[in-house]
C-alpha cells in the first residue's frame, strides 16, 4: 500500500513495527476498562520517543504529549484500545489467545496505526519538520464498546480536554468491504445514536387453561413488537433515519402457565437529536397505551447510550484534502452515506470540533486461516487487514503536518 500514496517528503512510519504491535495485542485481548497491558505497551513506546506521558485516565486510558516550541496550535488523534466477548475463530497465527475474547472490532489495529504515527511524529519534531511550534495529544481511549458508559465519556469526566485541550480533534475506525487504504468522509451526522429501552408489561399470572382468572402480560407484549415498527413508518420524517429493534423478549417459565411479567429490551437509533427525542416519546406513549389496552401496568427504562456522531464542517474538509494528497482522489469518499453505528467518540466531538473518518479494510474475513472475503465487525471471523496500517499513519502524519504548518 505504500506504492499507492504520495510520500513525497514525508516521514514514513514503520510498518513491520506496527504488524508486530498489532499482532501482539490481537494475541493478548482485553476488554474495556481491563486494557492493561494494552495501555502498558503504549505507555512503554511513547515514553521511548520522548513523549510525555500521562496513565491511569479512565483507569486504562493514556495520553502522550508531544510540545515544542511555544506550544503553538493543539492538534488531538484518538485511537480505542478494548476487544469483544467473542470467541475467535480465524484461525490465523496471531490469533487471540484469551478464551471467549477478541479484537472483533480493528482496534488493535487503530492502536497500532497510531503508535506508527506517534513514533514518526517524534522523528520529524526532533528534525524540525513539525513547523516552529505545536503541541500533539495522541489519546488512547479504553472502553469504546461498553455503551453509554464507554471510555470517552469517563475520560471527559476525569477532565481529558481541561488538561489536554485541543484545537481539533480527529479519530478513524476500519470499514470492512471498502477497498483496503481507501478513506471516507462525511460532514455533520455519520454516525448515529444509540439508545437501549427495557420494556416490562407487568399482569396477574394464572393457569393457561383459565386465561380469563389471569391478566396475561403477553398480549400487549406481543402487540407493542408489531406497533412499534409503526413509529419509524409513520412517526418519522421519510428523509429521517431511525431504527427500533427488539432484541430480547422474556417471559414465563413453561407452556401452561401466563406469566406475571414479560419483559423486552429495544436498541434505539438516530441520525439526528430531535428525531431521537422523538422516538423516545413515541415509544413511551405507544408502551402506555398497549399496557391500558389490555389492563396490565408497565414500566420504561430508557438509557440513552451515545448521541449522534457529527462532524465539523472546517475539519473535515481540512482532512479530505489531505487524504486526496496522500492516497489520490479516486481513494478518496466525500459525502460517504451515513452509518447506524455508534461510536463514543461523538461525546468528544460535542466538545471540541473535529472529525471521525473511515479507511477501508478490504476482504478481511478467515475461517480455519483461510480467506472468506469480506467479514463484517464483531464477527468471530473478523481481523482487521494490515494493509491498511501504513495508510493510515501516513494519514495522521500528513494531517499533523498540514495542520501545524496551517
Amino acid at each position: 500500500m505504500i506504492g499507492a500514496m504520495n510520500t513525497t517528503d514525508l516521514t514514513l512510519p514503520d510498518e513491520a513495527a506496527m504488524r508486530a504491535w498489532r499482532h501482539s495485542i490481537h494475541q493478548h485481548p482485553e476488554l474495556g476498562f481491563h486494557e492493561f497491558a494494552t495501555s502498558q505497551l503504549v505507555a512503554e513506546l511513547l515514553t521511548q520517543w520522548g513523549y510525555e506521558v500521562h496513565c491511569g485516565i479512565a483507569t486504562t486510558g493514556v495520553v502522550g504529549t508531544l510540545r515544542w516550541g511555544e506550544g503553538g496550535r493543539r492538534l488531538g488523534l484518538r485511537a480505542d484500545m478494548d476487544a469483544l466477548p467473542i470467541q475467535e475463530q480465524t484461525g490465523l497465527p496471531w490469533a487471540s489467545r484469551t478464551a471467549g475474547q477478541m479484537h472483533a472490532c480493528g482496534h488493535d489495529g487503530h492502536t497500532a496505526i497510531l503508535l506508527g504515527a506517534a513514533e514518526a511524529f517524534a522523528r520529524l519534531q526532533r528534525e524540525g519538520r513539525l513547523g516552529d511550534s505545536g503541541t500533539l495529544h495522541l489519546i488512547f481511549q479504553p472502553a469504546e464498546e461498553l455503551g453509554g458508559g464507554g471510555g470517552a465519556r469517563r475520560m471527559l469526566d476525569e477532565g481529558l480536554l481541561e488538561r489536554f485541550p485541543c484545537e481539533a480533534i480527529f479519530a478513524l475506525h476500519n470499514y470492512p468491504g471498502v477497498p483496503a487504504g481507501h478513506f471516507c468522509f462525511r460532514e455533520g451526522p455519520f454516525m448515529a445514536s444509540s439508545d437501549r429501552v427495557t420494556i416490562r408489561f407487568t399482569g396477574k399470572g394464572g393457569h393457561g387453561a383459565l386465561p380469563h382468572m389471569a391478566v396475561d402480560p403477553m398480549l400487549p407484549a406481543a402487540t407493542t413488537v408489531l406497533a412499534l415498527q409503526t413509529i419509524v413508518g409513520r412517526n418519522v420524517d421519510p428523509i429521517d433515519a431511525a431504527v427500533i429493534s427488539v432484541g430480547r423478549i422474556a417471559a414465563g417459565n413453561t407452556y401452561n402457565v401466563i406469566p406475571d411479567f414479560a419483559e423486552m429490551e429495544l436498541s434505539v437509533r438516530a441520525l439526528r437529536p430531535e428525531v431521537r427525542d422523538r422516538l423516545e416519546a413515541r415509544i413511551r406513549a405507544l408502551v402506555e397505551g398497549q399496557a391500558a389496552a389490555y389492563g396490565v401496568s408497565c414500566e420504561v427504562l430508557y438509557e440513552r447510550g451515545y448521541p449522534v456522531l457529527v462532524n465539523s464542517t472546517r475539519e473535515t474538509r481540512l482532512a479530505v484534502e489531505v487524504a486526496r494528497e496522500l492516497v489520490g482522489a479516486e481513494r478518496v469518499l466525500e459525502g460517504a452515506p451515513p452509518v447506524s453505528g455508534s461510536e463514543d467518540f461523538a461525546f468528544i466531538l460535542q466538545q471540541v470540533p473535529g472529525c471521525y473518518l473511515l479507511i477501508g479494510n478490504g476482504d478481511n474475513g478467515f475461517c480455519g486461516g483461510e480467506h472468506l472475503g469480506p467479514c463484517s465487525v464483531h464477527n468471530p471471523h473478523y481481523d482487521f487487514n494490515d494493509d491498511c496500517l501504513a495508510p493510515g499513519a501516513a494519514f495522521w502524519l500528513a494531517l499533523g503536518r498540514r495542520f501545524f504548518r496551517e
